[in-house]
């Protein structure tokens, strides 16, 4: 299911719609654009509260952006510029899709957003309090952003419960699949603190010697993900996974297709068999 409906979500972050949105309400550059997106659910917060929420940013990267984007958009704006964006780049995306396949899939995704618990969950917690658009695209793009939220705040939960620090898990997926130079410089850790961390995965018995990892890194991570799923199963109950995957599969092909197929997300390649991590 994560695989179908973070494609949607991830609009916000890779479309022409979404950065002009940014830049219209005054949020020029796009890491202004992304931190206060992101952000802006909880306020005009400073950076401390985001660099624990976000997990996997060096702290000196958040503190670039916040709070000084608050002095550039409201969070009223930018929450009003971010959906205005992802909603005309879905409208762009699914342009040949049906709009009652639309309307059913954001259905489908707002009623599994109503049997998730948000209390445990920071961000997930803080987009299920906004109200609920009634146009169809922007509800679907809210839904997909708010259980993506609740999935995230699940998985830097396992994260922290397995006692990783926030360069850790990258430097684990670059060991595994992503590559350093995507991640790296997209999460803003400095080289020391890159080889800091690579350095506790070895001490760990994660990754060998030559930063290859080790079937006790693997056995470790694949918890890690389980407990992820866990966290979050709970918005799929009773849902009928062979019509959730008809809904939601064209839409989310249509979406995919506008993102890089490298990105820090850890989103499967299209056409690969389907399977992914959760964002890092």
């Amino acid at each position: 299911m994560w695989t179908l409906f973070e494609p949607v979500h991830a609009v916000t972050y890779f479309t022409a719609e979404a950065r002009q949105a940014y830049e219209a309400a005054g949020l020029r550059g796009y890491w202004r654009g992304y931190f206060a997106g992101r952000a802006s659910p909880l306020g005009p917060v400073d950076a401390a509260p985001v660099v624990a929420a976000f997990f996997g940013f060096a702290p000196a990267m958040v503190a670039r952006a916040l709070p000084d984007v608050w002095e550039r958009a409201t969070p009223a704006r930018t929450l009003a510029a971010r959906q205005a964006g992802a909603t005309d780049a879905l409208a762009r995306l699914t342009g040949g899709i049906a709009a009652s396949t639309i309307e059913a899939a954001a259905d489908l995704l707002t009623e599994a957003v109503s049997r998730l618990d948000p209390a445990p969950s920071t961000l997930g917690a803080a987009n299920a309090a906004l109200p609920v658009p009634e146009d169809p695209l922007a509800r679907l793009w809210q839904a997909a952003t708010t259980l993506r939220e609740c999935r995230g705040d699940g998985h830097v939960a396992a994260l922290v419960a397995a006692g990783l620090s926030g360069c850790e898990p990258l430097v684990w997926r670059a060991a595994t699949d992503i590559g350093r130079e995507a991640l790296q410089p997209n999460r803003g850790w400095t080289d020391e603190q890159w080889n800091a961390a690579t350095g506790q995965l070895v001490e760990r018995g994660w990754l060998d010697e030559s930063n290859t990892p080790t079937a006790t890194g693997v056995a470790a991570y694949e918890r890690i993900e389980d407990l992820t799923d866990d966290a979050a199963a709970a918005a799929w109950t009773d849902v009928d996974p062979e019509r959730a995957e008809a809904l939601l599969t064209a839409v989310a092909h249509a979406c995919r297709a506008a993102l890089p197929t490298a990105n820090p997300i850890g989103l499967p390649t299209p056409g690969g068999d389907g399977t992914g991590t959760s964002r890092v």
